[in-house]
């Protein structure tokens, strides 16, 4: 184990849920088109959330149920997870908790029963809003069944939901893409993230390439025209693919880009505790049978540290280096941050090094290029 500096006392808790009614030929996450297996697989987690809070002694304060697709696994399954997470982490009282749903995988009853259990933030596939994009992404759900979704959770009393959006996808357009924004926004969500399609190999789309994909160029409109709009209707770009109301961003996803501590469970989940990195194989049968998860090395170092803080919009920050590391920005850093400066991509002060828009769409290079230390 490296000597580590735990960043935060409370953790984040990461549940996967690998059920799907159907694989979306842009899905790399693992997942499995039945959830025939749903009580049992739900024992373990539970079982895990037991052994690991025993071996931990940790508090979580944030607890993210993802997928696949969560409302597969069932409401009572999915509240006996959140009571789990409490009972052995004692989330505490004011926890961020997250559970994703496709328009069509959440009824009223669902979502007052999760309600009732404490989730308490709402995370929705949507992903465009023009139902022929829909079509072309292979989604099943309608702009008309994302209206309703959103009113239901709504009048169940959820008032933190964060929709989801693609960027970069089979025949969008700047004005598809405005029309889509309008529409998130309409519904009045707290957050909105925005990513750019990324074609994987072992992928629907990665063996069977589709047709009338925007060209790079035209993606890099795409991006710098959400930041754009995204800004004016009151959502600011507080990390590379991620926008909010202020008060409203993830703070389960920002442990991930301040790098502080998380316990990932179920298959293909990662972890980060106490330094280590770890994570289960993409396996349900061997999540299932107890098989332990697999070491990743070490973690938390400052070049690690900086990678994922830069995608941040307030960035890598000199006090918080020193606090966390007891070291100062290496001159090399600073002279090519300088450099980078000179050409609009980055900003250089007495706080910190952070991405200028710019710096933001090139930001894997640019990040790079700061780390070529």
């Amino acid at each position: 184990m490296n000597s580590f500096k735990r960043p935060t006392e409370n953790i984040g808790l990461y549940i996967h849920v690998p059920f799907c009614k159907s694989k979306c030929p842009y899905c790399n996450f693992y997942s499995l088109c039945n959830n025939n297996i749903a009580d049992e697989y739900t024992k373990s987690v539970l079982s895990s959330l037991e052994s690991y809070g025993k071996k931990l002694n940790r508090t979580a304060d944030t607890l993210y149920i993802g997928g696949g697709t969560p409302p597969l696994l069932g409401e009572d399954n999915l509240s006996k997870i959140v009571a789990g997470a409490k009972k052995h982490f004692n989330l505490t009282k004011d926890a961020e908790i997250t559970c994703e749903v496709n328009p069509t995988s959440a009824d009223k009853d669902f979502f007052e029963k999760l309600f009732k259990a404490g989730v308490n933030r709402i995370s929705i596939g949507v992903q465009s809003g023009i139902d022929d994009e829909l079509v072309a992404l292979g989604r099943k759900h309608t702009t008309k069944q994302v209206v309703e979704t959103v009113s239901i959770a709504k009048e169940v009393e959820f008032t933190n939901i964060s929709l989801d959006l693609m960027l970069g996808i089979p025949n969008q357009t700047i004005e598809s893409l405005q029309k889509s924004i309008e529409f998130l926004v309409s519904l009045n969500p707290t957050h909105i993230s925005a990513y750019l399609l990324k074609i994987e190999p072992d992928t629907y789309f990665g063996k069977n390439m589709p047709q009338n994909l925007p060209d790079e160029e035209l993606c890099a409109d795409l991006y710098e025209k959400a930041v754009e709009i995204l800004s004016e209707k009151g959502y600011y770009q507080y990390e590379t693919s991620n926008f909010a109301k202020f008060g409203f961003e993830s703070r389960h996803n920002l442990k991930y880009w301040h790098c502080e501590e998380y316990l990932g469970i179920g298959p293909s989940a990662h972890s980060f505790i106490d330094g280590e990195r770890f994570f289960y194989p993409s396996n349900i049968t061997d999540f299932i049978s107890g098989n332990s998860p697999v070491l990743d090395g070490d973690g938390g170092d400052f070049e690690e540290y900086a990678m994922l803080t830069l995608r941040l919009a307030e960035g890598l920050i000199f006090k918080n280096v020193k606090y966390r590391f007891n070291i100062d920005i290496p001159q090399k850093m600073i002279d090519n941050a300088k450099i980078l400066s000179k050409i609009g991509l980055v900003i250089l002060d007495d706080i910190g090094i952070r991405l200028t828009p710019k710096g933001q769409l090139l930001s894997n290079a640019v990040i790079g290029k700061l780390l070529d230390l």
